[in-house]
């Protein structure tokens, strides 16, 4: 399998069966060159003690814990800790919208990225958790570092069904209190949802010092709204329905749909979070590159 654009696109990948072989293609079309993975770069920070064991660099022992206990103990930081992926799945109604012109629905598109991600990350022998979440949290994946924990993420992926409203914001709460282990919390969705419960969600995760991703996915026709002729819009998530000409309604769409991204983006940003925006006409390969830039640029990797 080539690295060409080709080769990654979502047109290309759609003709594919089965998660897997569309998972592999963007793997070793584009992942198994990349010498380093950006998905490390926590800062090295104390993590936690544990009893010092011959060999252990006397530097790191502390001896305030020793003074207390008569016991050696030596810090372990961040970066001597193995990594935990937390990839959360957005998976409500709206995921599964198709634009007119698209080759994947935005859920489709979706589980490439994680099918991908998490192949990543149990290459490098840490540990990768997922979670599927509409109006609840619907299924959820320990953190598992076996080679066989990318099979359990296929099975959770190909079982998942776009259905019901996003309530992200107590989902995220739900998810924060579970994830105690500090990691990395990669977020998949089109951000359809109350902006201030998500963001309260998302703060919670921030008080137990995870490092957040989201990223955002969206329908070339949601961002562009290319309609022309008069239609009858079916809203998601129990929105209901409109007839409309879409030449009355563009300007009005388009300006909500930017003020609210814009404020999502903002409001992400000074949580001190990440926030990469990804459309389903993008080819793999060069969704892959933004998001794993911006992760090795927060990271310091050069």
């Amino acid at each position: 399998m080539g690295d060409s654009p080709t080769s990654l696109d979502p047109r290309a990948l759609a003709s594919l069966k089965g998660l897997h072989l569309r998972a592999r293609q963007i793997v070793e079309g584009y992942m198994v060159g990349l010498h380093r993975s950006p998905l490390r770069g926590f800062s090295i920070e104390f993590a936690e003690h544990r009893e010092y064991t011959p060999g252990d660099d006397v530097r790191h022992v502390d001896w305030k814990v020793f003074g207390r206990t008569d016991k050696f103990y030596v810090k372990q930081y961040e970066d001597e800790t193995n990594l935990i992926c937390y990839l959360v799945l957005d998976v409500s109604e709206s995921m599964g919208y198709q634009g007119p012109d698209s080759a994947m629905s935005k859920l489709e598109y979706a589980r490439c990225l994680v099918a991908a991600l998490s192949w990543l990350v149990l290459q490098q022998q840490d540990a990768v958790a997922l979670a599927t979440i509409g109006q609840q949290v619907q299924d959820r994946l320990r953190p598992a570092s076996h080679p066989s924990q990318w099979d359990n993420v296929l099975r959770v992926l190909e079982a998942a069904t776009p259905a019901g409203t996003t309530r992200m914001g107590p989902t995220l709460h739900e998810l924060a209190e579970r994830y105690r282990k500090r990691g990395i919390v990669i977020i998949l969705s089109d951000l359809f949802t109350d902006v201030d419960e998500l963001v309260a969600g998302l703060r919670h995760f921030g008080h137990r010092r995870h490092d957040v991703v989201l990223l955002e996915i969206l329908d070339p026709a949601e961002v562009d709204f290319p309609f022309q002729h008069f239609s009858r819009f079916q809203g998601l998530e129990q929105l209901g329905s409109l007839l409309a000409d879409p030449a009355a309604i563009r300007t009005a769409y388009l300006a909500e749909m930017e003020e609210t991204r814009n404020r999502v983006q903002q409001e992400i940003r000074k949580l001190g979070m990440e926030w990469v925006s990804v459309r389903t006409d993008t080819p793999f390969d060069v969704a892959m590159r933004e998001f794993l830039g911006a992760r090795e640029s927060r990271a310091g990797l050069g």
